[in-house]
C-alpha cells in the first residue's frame, strides 16, 4: 500500500480547519478498492478531522477538512448556500475563447453508474462558469467556477461545450502525447522501446483554490500548486505552442 505524508500536503491550517493539496489517485473517503483515503490518514493527524467536501479520486488539488463539528457545520452551510468560491483548472481539447460562459444543465446520477448524464427533467440543478486562462494551438487551459457541487459536474459541462477534458475518456476526452504537440517528434529508434506513453495518465483537472469564511468571519483563500503531472502537461503545452 502506498504511503502519504499528510503533513506534507497541508497548505493552510488554523484552530478550526486544515486545507491540503490532495494528490491524484487517492480517494477522499473510504474506497472499497483501496484502503488508503484522505479521511483516514487525516484522523491520524487530528482525531476529529473530517473532510468537508469531495474530490474525485483522480482529481488533485485543494481539499478542506474541519477539526470540529461546529467548524464542519460552518463550512457545510457555505457550500450549501454558495457563499464560498471554488476555482478549478482544466486542460481541454480544442482552442476556445471562454469569457464567462455559463453552463446551467441539470445532472442525473444513477446508482452504480460510472458516468453522470444531463437530464433536464429529473436531474439536479448544476451550474458552472468557464473562462479561458490560456489558449494553445490545439488545447486550452480553462478556469472553472462550479457554483454547485454535483458529481463530475465540470467534466460533463465541458463536454457539453464540445471541449472535453484531456484524458477524460468517460466524457469524450482523448489521451495527449508529446507527438501531438511536437512537430518534429521522433520516436525512439530502439525497437525494444515501449510504445509512446501519454503525458498525463488521468483526467487533467486540478482544484486550484477555495475561498471561504473562517469561524471568526474573516475570509481566507487556500491555494494548491499544480500536481507534478498537471504542471508538466501545462509546461509542455507552453513549450510547443
Amino acid at each position: 500500500m502506498k504511503k502519504v505524508d499528510f503533513e506534507s500536503l497541508i497548505v493552510f491550517e488554523d484552530d478550526d480547519y486544515i486545507c491540503i493539496n490532495k494528490p491524484p489517485f487517492v480517494s477522499t473517503l473510504e474506497d472499497r478498492t483501496d484502503p488508503l483515503n484522505i479521511n483516514k490518514i487525516a484522523k491520524d493527524y487530528h482525531p476529529e478531522a473530517h473532510v468537508c467536501h469531495r474530490l474525485d479520486k483522480e482529481t488533485s488539488g485543494i481539499l478542506a477538512l474541519a477539526k470540529s463539528t461546529d467548524a464542519y457545520r460552518n463550512l457545510s452551510i457555505q457550500f450549501e448556500k454558495r457563499r464560498l468560491e471554488k476555482i478549478y483548472h482544466a486542460v481541454v481539447e480544442g482552442k476556445h475563447d471562454f469569457d464567462g460562459v455559463n453552463v446551467y444543465l441539470p445532472i442525473e446520477t444513477k446508482p452504480g453508474a460510472a458516468a453522470v448524464r444531463i437530464n433536464k427533467v429529473e436531474g439536479k440543478e448544476a451550474e458552472t462558469v468557464f473562462f479561458t486562462e490560456k489558449a494553445f494551438k490545439k488545447h486550452t487551459l480553462v478556469r472553472c467556477y462550479p457554483l454547485t457541487g454535483r458529481m463530475h459536474q465540470i467534466r460533463i459541462h465541458l463536454a457539453c461545450l464540445k471541449s472535453p477534458i484531456v484524458c477524460d475518456e468517460l466524457y469524450g476526452g482523448n489521451p495527449i502525447f508529446l507527438s501531438n504537440l511536437k512537430k518534429r517528434y521522433n520516436a525512439s529508434k530502439n525497437e525494444e522501446e515501449e510504445e509512446e506513453q501519454p503525458i498525463m495518465r488521468r483526467v487533467a483537472l486540478h482544484a486550484l483554490s477555495l475561498t471561504f469564511a473562517k469561524m471568526d468571519g474573516t475570509i481566507t483563500t487556500a491555494t494548491a500548486p499544480y500536481a507534478k503531472d498537471f504542471g508538466v502537461l501545462v509546461k509542455q503545452l507552453e513549450k510547443y505552442s
